[in-house]
């Protein structure tokens, strides 16, 4: 070895091996904790916003029965004893984990894009409540970073606010708020028994009248039957149906759909979009194909019943969520362990199973 490779060259040689060590040891341990740190919630106003409930994404069963019967007070006092303890999952559990795996596809693709599904969420539970339901999701490292509690008051002056395409809730009433305010909103019903669910792929299936598209065609199959149905849908075949109130949800789906297209990633899209209608296809179905077309929207599967049940379509599907105006679809679905959303939307609303609900005894006592 030369003298000069024994001097002070060779000094600053192993000075700089080590500070380039250390720098990558340094940078190691940030990329580390880069990939344990849970990403930045988009902007609202770039973001496909999705309102839950608490008592949709947890099962608040226990809590709910000790309001109900012991007060509000008394309430609060048992949640904070149990703060510690998380949750467990409830019917929008699936649903939102779905999205976050949506997301995080989306990140891969498009690493600085803001183009994603933010969850928000929505509650009217008091703020001392909060904890239990931070320690919950950060328990089950859900990214909802964005809360909405209002502490008793209605938390439906708040959608617009937040900017959100969908609420969904387990309160009925809410959800009818939601809807009359423009909003897409459905109440949430549980199963006894859940279907296993995929993991790899959001799967949401929409009823057609009524949810995706206007009550329009369906107030004349209630009010004239079905063969006036079918000539009507014959003659204005070429006129798109006005939208129902959650069309503009499946629109956002649809554009995020297109991203993952962009990359060439139809085959492998995480999101899957399914139509399943009441409706016969030769009879009525091409109004609504064309209906969809003329909105520049796709649906990836296209299933038209002609009334039979629907069932055991949505237990082949295994949907995250399925959206319908009628709660006899509802009530088929969840005996077969699909997890359903009722959309209180039109004219099926006044009836059950086809047969009009008689609610002359309910004004008379609001008249009395």
């Amino acid at each position: 070895m030369s003298k000069h490779e024994r001097g002070p060259k060779g000094g600053q040689s192993n000075s700089n091996t080590s500070d380039e060590n250390n720098r990558v040891a340094v940078k190691d341990l940030y990329d580390d904790g880069k990939a344990t740190r849970k990403p930045r919630p988009p902007k609202p106003s770039n973001a496909v916003t999705i309102a839950v409930s608490s008592r949709t994404l947890f099962n608040m069963g226990k809590e709910r029965k000790v309001f109900e019967e012991e007060g509000l007070e008394r309430y609060v006092t048992y949640q904070l004893e149990l703060e510690d303890q998380p949750f467990t999952p409830g019917v929008a559990f699936p649903f939102v984990k779905a999205l976050m795996n949506v997301n995080a596809r989306l990140r891969e693709l498009y690493p600085d894009s803001e183009e994603l599904f933010d969850i928000v969420l929505m509650t009217n539970n008091h703020a001392q409540v909060g904890v239990r339901l931070i320690n919950s999701i950060n328990y089950y490292d859900l990214t909802i970073e964005r809360f909405c509690m209002t502490g008793g008051e209605s938390p439906i002056g708040y959608l617009k606010a937040y900017m959100t395409n969908l609420y969904l809730s387990r309160d009925s009433k809410k959800v009818q708020e939601a809807i009359e305010e423009g909003i897409a909103a459905a109440t949430m019903f549980a199963c006894d028994n859940e279907n296993q669910l995929s993991d790899t792929q959001l799967r949401v299936a929409f009823d057609g009248d009524a949810v995706l598209f206007s009550d329009e065609s369906e107030i004349i199959v209630k009010e004239h039957g079905l063969d006036t149905f079918f000539m009507h849908e014959k003659e204005f075949e070429n006129k798109p149906l006005a939208q129902g109130p959650l069309k503009c949800f499946l629109e956002a789906l649809g554009k995020l759909q297109r991203k993952f297209y962009a990359k060439n990633q139809r085959i492998n899209c995480p999101i899957r979009t399914y139509l399943v209608t009441a409706r016969s296809a030769a009879s009525a179905g091409a109004r609504v194909l064309k209906t969809l077309r003329s909105w520049g929207l796709e649906i990836d599967e296209a299933l038209f019943l002609a009334g039979a049940p629907k069932g055991p379509l949505l237990l082949k599907i295994r949907p995250h969520i399925f959206f319908d105006d009628q709660m006899f679809h509802i009530e088929g679905a969840q005996e077969l362990g699909t997890i359903a959303a009722h959309v209180p939307y039109g004219i099926g609303q006044k009836y059950h199973k086809g047969q009009r609900i008689d609610t002359s005894n309910a004004e008379n006592k609001e008249k009395n």
